[in-house]
This record gives structure tokens, C-alpha cells and sequence, in this order.
């Protein structure tokens, strides 16, 4: 059943329903812009794609960068990411302070942040962002429920923040308040950490720290999966399951650009959810999409050649490559009395991998580098991934360790499942390959399996597979980031219900040793070199096959401008626009 829900201007709609020629292009479904300061303009809705629908839009839940891309829209946080080079700043704070020891830190906010409009307020219309607000938003981070997927993220380093999520459990209500989050006044708020952390800040700008209001938690609960109600530039219009969602702007968004100009630029943003990269690609060249990001394997080479070449039909649209903070891997299942608990096994599967036979071929290239280090991609300057030593193809060793694992020449070794997400044909694509791969090299048998994003999440929080595709997408710019991913400090916890982020159930004591030291060291230097310990440990254990370092490819039409680049496909979409080249209003 599709869900629909609140309004939006007749205009507006008919805009986005209109299907352009490919001779409007520069028109955007007929749009009529405005100049702004600076040679900006307003106006036009901007229309994209995502490949998988969301799982949620309540930021306590938010743990995929699909649902993620949309919620950053709607939602801020205190603290954002500069697009260009990923440094924090402030966002609904106004300023702030750390005291000496590295662990106070006094927040005052911004006194011209509104709610959008929503019916959870008495009047209807959203009102001014309080301290209050921050407290609450924190607080729900630190509750057991099914909802809160995001509480690692406060967990051993927010003072209270465990003994409160312990009295939390079973939806109970604690008598007490995270002790570590307190209200000074309705401008100012007090976070107080159980230790110095370089990149809290990092954290808050992510979906643990976006801020909504708690009328909207206690008219909506659970439903706020589906109704958002936030401060970001675009508020919701309509959502339709699995089809699409409209993001009207917000009409009183506190944001200006450098030249004075209020922000958003655009009308709207109108998200589809075309599953098919092929499909999604013509759309695009029919001019009903604005921006595609990956691109189907099999036009790669065509796209680059035009590029190179500056001939052919792809030329008239803006190429943009960089590489990600992103890392493609494999994930095995390895609780207690699981097949790949097992090392040797897990060792024998990472050798009898291609990589670079998987990006050649499988992917025509469009990833950054075969994966054949850590888990931390090749984007940090100051942190050497080429000092972790992974795994290439090396059918003797993948013979030797299975069969040391008991298994010689796959004799006995059941049949396993590799569940993936389709994302086009991108993970499928790969899937057949290591299927191939592992079949000729170790006789392993694969089935491969397709799920739909959401339930694919479900099984891997729950433990219920045997290998899964997966891939992490930096939250903040840090090594740290992508190591969390394997500490245990709470996997006891989470064995009984659900495990995230450290899905594949890892728990080594000398990893989780190096990379608490890591969180105390005192500059960055000091906590790299550690970290770089425990990813070697890490990556001898095999907990998982790196496959690739992603790089992103995307195409937009040529009137889009200021859409943000950077490697963590950080968007912020309120100071695009579009730019036409017949004669504008002056507004």
C-alpha cells in the first residue's frame, strides 16, 4: 500500500508531471527562473533518482546512505560538512566552546531556525528551534527501541548515556536525564563526554544528530519513518512508496549563500526510485532527470571515451568523477557455531577472490582501485592504507586454508547463499563473478539471492546470512569511521537482538584495545599510526573480502550548477540552481 500525505502547490505538481522534450533541456519542465545576487538563480524543481527506496526517514533509525541522501534534505544537525572539503561547521549552532580537558562542550544556537509546517504543531505552523528540542532529539539516541538504530554513536562516550539506555529497556521510562546533556538556557546546551573525541562534532553532523521536534515524535511515533518534520532547506510535500517523494523548499530556512541570497534556490527536489541503471540513464537523456549518479556498467567506456575525446552525445552534459570514502566488501556471518566463525575458511575465500578481474570486467572500471589492503579506502593523506597488506588472488593459499579449514578441495562444503541489494545490475554484475570465481578455483558452490534494501538491512542487523554484499559509506571524514564498523565494545549487547554497524559480529580484544587507544590519543599522528595497528590486526583476521575502493561517477545536464562533488557524496542541495540561456526576470 502506498502512503500519501500533505500538500503541495498545484503549480508545483503539474511542473513535475509534465514531461520535457529533449529540447527543454535548459528549460527544466518549462521553468521560469529568477536572478538572484551573484549570478544565481531561482527556481525549477530538481529531479533525480535513487536506485533503492529508503528504509526510513527518522534519524534515530537512518543507518543507509540511500535514506540518508533524502533525510539530509529535511533534517540539519548542530554541526555540518563544508562540501568542498568535508570540515566541519557550524550548522544549527551558532557557536561553540570545549573546555581544557576536552570534553565539555557549551553550544549556543542559532535564534532564526524554524520548523517546517506541519500538522504536529497546534497552529500548524512550525515554530522556533529551542534547546529543548537538541535534549530531546539526543535523549531518543540514548532509548532502547526498535527504532533507534544509531546509539553506538553516543554509547561509552556520552556521560549517562549507557545508564540510561540500560533503564530504557523494555520501553520503559528512566527516572532520571542523560546526565551528560543538559539545558543552560533555550539558546544554550551542555554535552558533556566521558573522555576527549576528536570527531564528535564529525558525529553530530550525521543522522544522530539531526534535530526535529518532539511534537512530531509524539503525533507521528514509528510513522515518522514516513513523516519527517525537520529544519534543512526542503520540507516533505508527497511520498509514494516505492515511487517517488517531493521536497517543497522551506519557505522560512534561515541559510543565506555568500552573495545575500535566501536560501534554497530550487522549488522543489522530486526523487524517483527507478531501480534499472538502464532505465534511469534514459530518463536522463530524455532530459526527465537532472542528475544520475553510477552509471550502467556497459555505458562506462562509451561516457569516458566521449569525455576524452570531447565528441559524441555525452559531452553536452558535466561529467563529475572523484573518489569515495567509500569501500565495496563482502561480509561473512561469523557468530558462534556459524560456517565462516571459522578463519581459515574466511582466509581461503579472501585468496580465491580476482579483484582486479571484478573491476575490469564487472564494474568497466568505474571503481577507484582494487581492494587489496583495509577496509579504509585510499583517500586519507595522512594515513597509508598501502601499510595494511589484504589479499589478492592466490589460488595455492586459498587451497592450503580450505583445506585446512577441513574442506580439502571443497569435499563437504555446503552450498552457500550471497545476498545482495540490486542497485541496478552493478551488484549482480559482481555477484556472478565471484560465483564463477569460486566455483573454478575451490569448487564452493553459491546461490545468489536478490532482496529489496530493506529486508536485506533486516537480515544483516538480525544475523540471518551466510555472505552479503555490503559496502560502508563514511558518516565523517576519518579512519576511525570505517574501523567502528568491527568494534565490539557493545556486542555483547547487541548478540541478543540487533547488531549495527558490526554486522559480521567481529570481536577481537587486541583490535578493540588499539582502537580505544586510538580515541585517547592526543593528535591526529598518534591515533592514525594506532589505528593502522588495528586495521592490520583486523584485516589478518579476514572478517571480510574487500572487493573494491569506489569512485563515483555522475552526470548532470548542463544547467545544473553548484551541485557539491567531494568523497563522501556529501549533498547539500540548497545552494544549487539552475541557469538557462534565454533572457531571465531580475527578481
Amino acid at each position: 500500500m502506498s502512503n500519501r500525505w500533505a500538500f503541495i502547490p498545484l503549480v508545483l505538481l503539474l511542473a513535475y508531471a509534465c514531461s520535457p522534450s529533449q529540447e527543454q533541456s535548459a528549460e527544466n519542465s518549462g521553468a521560469i527562473l529568477t536572478e538572484g545576487e551573484g549570478g544565481r538563480y531561482y527556481g525549477g524543481v530538481f529531479r533525480m533518482n535513487e536506485t533503492e527506496y529508503i528504509k526510513t526517514l527518522y534519524p534515530p533509525a537512518i543507518t543507509d546512505a540511500f535514506s540518508n541522501r533524502v533525510a539530509n534534505q529535511i533534517y540539519e544537525g548542530l554541526f555540518k560538512f563544508k562540501p568542498d572539503n568535508l570540515s566541519v561547521i557550524n550548522g544549527l549552532a551558532e557557536s561553540h566552546t570545549v573546555d581544557e580537558s576536552g570534553t565539555v562542550y557549551t553550544i549556543r544556537l542559532r535564534d532564526d531556525v524554524y520548523f517546517h509546517d506541519d500538522p504536529c504543531f497546534s497552529s500548524g505552523r512550525g515554530r522556533k528551534l529551542i534547546a529543548d528540542d537538541v535534549a530531546f532529539c539526543f535523549t531518543q539516541v540514548c532509548t532502547q527501541s526498535a527504532q533507534n538504530q544509531n546509539f553506538s554513536v553516543f554509547s561509552g562516550l556520552l556521560k549517562g548515556a549507557d545508564e540510561y539506555y540500560r533503564a530504557s529497556a523494555g520501553g520503559a521510562t528512566p527516572t532520571f536525564a542523560v546526565s551528560g546533556i543538559e539545558v543552560l538556557d533555550q539558546r544554550t546546551l551542555r554535552l558533556t563526554l566521558t573522555r576527549p573525541h576528536a570527531t564528535f562534532l564529525m558525529s553530530l553532523a550525521g543522522p544522530a544528530g539531526y534535530i526535529y521536534p518532539p511534537e512530531a515524535w509524539e503525533k507521528y511515533g514509528a510513522d515518522m519513518r514516513i513523516h519527517p518534520v525537520g529544519t534543512g532547506p526542503f520540507k516533505l510535500g508527497t511520498l509514494e512508496e516505492n515511487i517517488s517523494i517531493i521536497l517543497p523548499k522551506h519557505e522560512r530556512y534561515w541559510r543565506k549563500d555568500q552573495f545575500g541570497n535566501q536560501l534554497p534556490f530550487l522549488e522543489a527536489l522530486s526523487i524517483q526510485f527507478i531501480n534499472s541503471k538502464n532505465t534511469e540513464l534514459l530518463e536522463f537523456r530524455k532530459t526527465n532527470l537532472d542528475m544520475i549518479y553510477r552509471l550502467p556498467t556497459e555505458h562506462i567506456i562509451e561516457i569516458l571515451e566521449h569525455n576524452q575525446t570531447g565528441t559524441g552525445e555525452f559531452i553536452k552534459y558535466e561529467l563529475q568523477r572523484e573518489p569515495e570514502m567509500v569501500t565495496q566488501f563482502l561480509a561473512f556471518n561469523m557468530a558462534d557455531k556459524k560456517l565462516f566463525s571459522n578463519r581459515d575458511l574466511r582466509k581461503a575465500i579472501s585468496y580465491a577472490i580476482d579483484r582486479e578481474k571484478i573491476l575490469n570486467f564487472a564494474l568497466n572500471n568505474e571503481g577507484y582501485a582494487p581492494g587489496h589492503h583495509g577496509i579504509t579506502p585510499p583517500v586519507f593523506a595522512d594515513y597509508n592504507i598501502s601499510q595494511v597488506i589484504g589479499y589478492q588472488l592466490n589460488i595455492d593459499s586459498a587451497r592450503y586454508y580450505l583445506a585446512r579449514a577441513g574442506y580439502p578441495n571443497g569435499k563437504g562444503f555446503p552450498k552457500i547463499e550471497l545476498m545482495l541489494n540490486a542497485e541496478g545490475d552493478r551488484n549482480t554484475n559482481v555477484a556472478v563473478e565471484i560465483q564463477k570465481q569460486l566455483n573454478d578455483y575451490l569448487n564452493i558452490q553459491v546461490e545468489i539471492n536478490t532482496y529489496p534494501f530493506a529486508q536485506l538491512l533486516e537480515r544483516a542487523y538480525s544475523g540471518n546470512f551466510d555472505v552479503m554484499r555490503s559496502a560502508w559509506y563514511a558518516d565523517y571524514p576519518s579512519p576511525e569511521n570505517f574501523l567502528w564498523v568491527f568494534y565490539s565494545g557493545s556486542l555483547d549487547r547487541q548478540n541478543r537482538g540487533v547488531a549495527y554497524p558490526n554486522i559480521v559480529r567481529y570481536n577481537n580484544v587486541t583490535f578493540n584495545r588499539l582502537y580505544e587507544q586510538a580515541l585517547r590519543a592526543r593528535s591526529i599522528q598518534e591515533a592514525n599510526e594506532l589505528f593502522m595497528r588495528a586495521e592490520k590486526v583486523l584485516m589478518k583476521d579476514a572478517p571480510i573480502i574487500v572487493l573494491w575502493y569506489d569512485e563515483g561517477y555522475r552526470l548532470l545536464q548542463s544547467y545544473v550548477k553548484n551541485f557539491p562533488n567531494n568523497p563522501m557524496q556529501y549533498r547539500d542541495l540548497g545552494e544549487v540552481y539552475f541557469q538557462q540561456a534565454r533572457t531571465l526576470r531580475s527578481q
